[in-house]
């Protein structure tokens, strides 16, 4: 696991050091990935579900951040509202305008969902509060992340929506409403990159992460072309459950038939605590993911700059 992390990091400074785009200089560091997780995964929000305060105060946390990182709403506000039965949802969307005259017509999704599970009706040792720091506070941290490093930057041709979904847990709400939204309105969707539980390394694998459907496209190819790595890997497990189907990339796959997928180092084999109620903000490596985010966030910026989109699906 040392020379995971280890080498995760090495890539990381090398993409930093090696950035011909702008001598500004902008790191994630593990300290500013451990507080936005602090925060979200606190017992304060009560496991962020659906339509609780909890999830309204992570919400507002999330708009802030945003807007402190020059990242404009993509629509009148950063919420996109939707009904869950009588629960008010909203998913967070944030818009990164891109340089290019022609290119910024093409958005790259960049999203993770910020609910979990909320209370448990059975606790486990007095504790009922599922925390969701892995599932998925680690992924709003890796978006919020790319979002500060891109609005401090602004190295991007093609526009970059980043995109906190609400109601994964109660099936894909949050994104099965954004894709069909974003799909009436016709925007010319890239592609969709979705962040899920990145929170611990893998110890046993020659990669990084996965991604889920890693056969439908060539992103995964690609990514790791950019980053000149085997960063990216093809999960066993993940094609066993299907996790293709199981987070919020696969409603945009299904509406814009697009490459879509989600990025993760945890394919439930390496982590005890899912949906679990010690899945708490202590049980994370704050190191690796900022290393994660550090690696890849270099090829985040090749995919928004190249002349063609060169990401492609690959098998119907």
């Amino acid at each position: 696991m040392k020379k995971l992390i280890i080498l995760v990091l090495a890539i990381a400074l090398s993409a930093c050091k090696g950035s011909k785009v702008s001598n500004k200089s902008v790191v994630i560091t593990s300290n500013e990935v451990k507080e936005t997780v602090s925060f979200l995964a606190s017992d304060d929000q009560k496991g962020r579900g659906t339509g609780t305060t909890g999830i309204d105060a992570s919400s507002t946390f999330i708009e802030n951040q945003l807007k402190a990182f020059d990242i404009k709403p993509y629509y009148e506000s950063y919420r996109d509202s939707f009904k869950v039965k009588d629960l008010n949802a909203y998913n967070v969307v944030g818009f990164l305008e891109g340089s290019d005259s022609k290119l910024k017509n093409e958005i790259i999704i960049i999203g993770a969902h910020y609910d979990h599970i909320g209370t448990r009706a059975k606790p486990v040792d007095n504790d009922s509060i599922g925390n969701g720091a892995n599932d998925n506070a680690a992924g709003t941290a890796a978006v919020l992340a790319m979002a500060r490093y891109f609005g401090a930057k602004k190295t991007n041709k093609r526009s970059l929506m980043f995109v906190l979904f609400s109601a994964e847990e109660m099936g894909l709400l949050g994104s099965k409403h954004l894709a069909q939204r974003l799909k009436d309105e016709n925007i010319d969707l890239y592609t969709v990159v979705n962040i899920e539980m990145i929170g611990v390394p893998f110890k046993d694998r020659d990669y990084v992460a996965f991604a889920t459907g890693y056969d439908m496209s060539n992103m995964a190819a690609k990514i790791n072309e950019y980053l000149d790595s085997n960063f990216i890997g093809s999960s066993d497990v993940a094609k066993q459950y299907n996790l293709f189907r199981a987070s919020d990339n696969y409603p945009f796959y299904e509406v814009f038939k697009l490459p879509s997928h989600t990025l993760s180092s945890c394919d439930l084999s390496n982590y005890d605590y899912y949906h679990h109620v010690d899945d708490e903000v202590d049980k994370l490596d704050y190191d690796f993911m900022a290393g994660f985010i550090n690696t890849l966030i270099p090829a985040i910026e090749t995919m928004s700059n190249t002349l063609t989109k060169e990401i492609v699906m690959t098998n119907e």
